[in-house]
């Protein structure tokens, strides 16, 4: 068996990105960027009222302060990441990989801890690269598919992602580091059940803040298991759907991670389960002229992995709706759109989208993608009019905006500023405020202080 929870220590005390550096941190830039849009655009989300109400603001000038920057308040650095965290994932409109959410969980960790300790911009992308790289390594352990165990993988793995983060900031000790990893392995929770409530969201804001729990607890002098990932009764053991744990393979640094599978930039603020067939049912009403009235029945072919993802047959609020396969078809047919105009419960409620939603039924395939075994190979949607034809998609590999069909920086660059504008045209501000924070983004690299980013 090999010391796995040894070897990502020595990784993040000193992590060695070789020559794929410059790209790895562009990756990272690139889920800054998107999950810092998330955050403002959901910041107004009841969810974040609820969990910011559990704590109490601190003067901007206190040493442990970072900022909910979206509100004005500052609150512990620790408090802050978990109304950020929240906050990045309030919409489900956040970037995917690794069979999760990476930056709803690592950006608000590195950026609160960053502003708390007055770091440097290149040090939180290098700290987001380390994350990431623990993430991967564990999430790569096993063949089965977490979601349809009941695991929300954002908040488990993503607890461990980014202590690893923090303890790379914090410039832990080795032993400090494996002890930081044990009681973050501990903390580690969240479930599938949760998917489609207000839970989801905070799940992810738990991760974010309980790093630092962890690695504050592990400098103090807190022990913990220093083979928690790998003991029989340890971390990925304990997590695995059917005990299919790889713990043969040793942890060799290679190219990082980030740079082999990237990030998947979501166009839809709904579950990445339902994307492709989105994506599908647009290009078929849109080259067929398909109407509302003329559906009979669309049959969606879908992994077995999304459908624990899509577990709300008839929503009836817009967060039912999030994760609900039959209401992504019906919006895209009736609105020809899926976003946030149509996230709303008045419209999930209209007469005639709860009628498009009893005309979709999904097949299921076990197939999985190699890339990431939480969804299908391919994906695939069929429309029946009711003049007899059959409208097919044909097979469908990637969701545009996946890391292999991705987005142009134009396209990254109008998804911020669209979400910039929904934040500022709720909270009366000058539209130019999104143009501002997203160069800021640009230059991070160059920034001396994380506390620029806010100011």
């Amino acid at each position: 068996m090999v010391a796995l929870t040894q070897s990502l220590a020595s990784y993040i005390h000193a992590p060695d990105f070789g020559p794929d550096e410059d790209e790895a941190l562009s990756m990272a830039q690139q889920g800054v960027l998107d999950s810092i849009a998330t955050l403002y655009a959901g910041s107004g989300e009841e969810v974040v009222r609820i969990v910011s109400s559990q704590f109490s603001a601190v003067d901007r000038e206190d040493v442990r302060a970072a900022p909910a920057p979206f509100s004005g308040n500052h609150f512990k650095a620790d408090e802050a990441a978990y109304v950020i965290g929240v906050a990045a994932h309030a919409l489900d409109y956040d970037d995917v990989a690794l069979s999760g959410h990476p930056s709803a969980v690592l950006m608000p960790a590195i950026l609160s801890f960053c502003y708390s300790r007055n770091l440097e911009g290149l040090e939180a992308l290098r700290a987001y690269v380390v994350g990431y790289e623990v993430w991967a390594e564990l999430v790569a352990r096993d063949s089965d598919q977490y979601h349809t165990k009941g695991w929300h993988p954002t908040s488990v793995f993503g607890t461990v992602a980014a202590t690893a983060a923090l303890a790379y900031l914090g410039r832990l000790s080795m032993p400090q580091i494996q002890h930081a990893l044990g009681i973050a392995a501990s903390m580690a929770s969240g479930l599938v059940a949760n998917f489609g409530s207000m839970t989801k969201s905070w799940q992810v804001g738990r991760a974010a803040s309980s790093a630092f729990s962890a690695v504050g607890l592990a400098k103090a002098g807190l022990t913990a298991s220093t083979d928690v990932l790998e003991h029989p009764a340890g971390f990925l053991n304990a997590i695995s759907p059917r005990g299919s744990v790889d713990l043969a393979r040793p942890y060799i640094i290679g190219k990082p991670r980030i740079v082999e599978h990237g990030l998947s930039i979501k166009r839809y603020p709904v579950c990445y389960g339902s994307h492709r067939v989105i994506d599908g049912v647009l290009q078929l009403v849109a080259a067929d002229d398909i109407r509302p009235p003329d559906v009979v029945k669309v049959v969606a072919t879908i992994g077995t992995g999304q459908a624990s993802m899509l577990r709300n047959h008839a929503p009836m609020s817009a967060l039912e709706a999030k994760f609900s396969l039959e209401f992504a078809v019906a919006s895209a047919i009736l609105a020809k759109s899926v976003g946030l105009a149509e996230l709303t419960d008045d419209f999930v409620r209209r007469a005639d989208i709860q009628h498009l939603v009893t005309k979709t039924v999904a097949e299921l395939t076990s197939d999985p993608c190699p890339i990431d075994n939480a969804f299908s190979y391919k994906d695939r949607v069929v429309i029946y009019t009711e003049d007899g034809r059959l409208h097919d998609s044909g097979d469908i590999r990637f969701a545009r905006g996946h890391s292999k069909n991705p987005m142009s920086d134009s396209e990254l660059r109008t998804k911020f500023l669209d979400c910039l504008s929904y934040y500022t045209s709720l909270n009366d501000l000058e539209a130019t405020y999104g143009e501002r924070l997203y160069q800021k983004i640009v230059d991070l690299r160059s920034m001396k202080t994380i506390r620029d980013l806010w100011t």
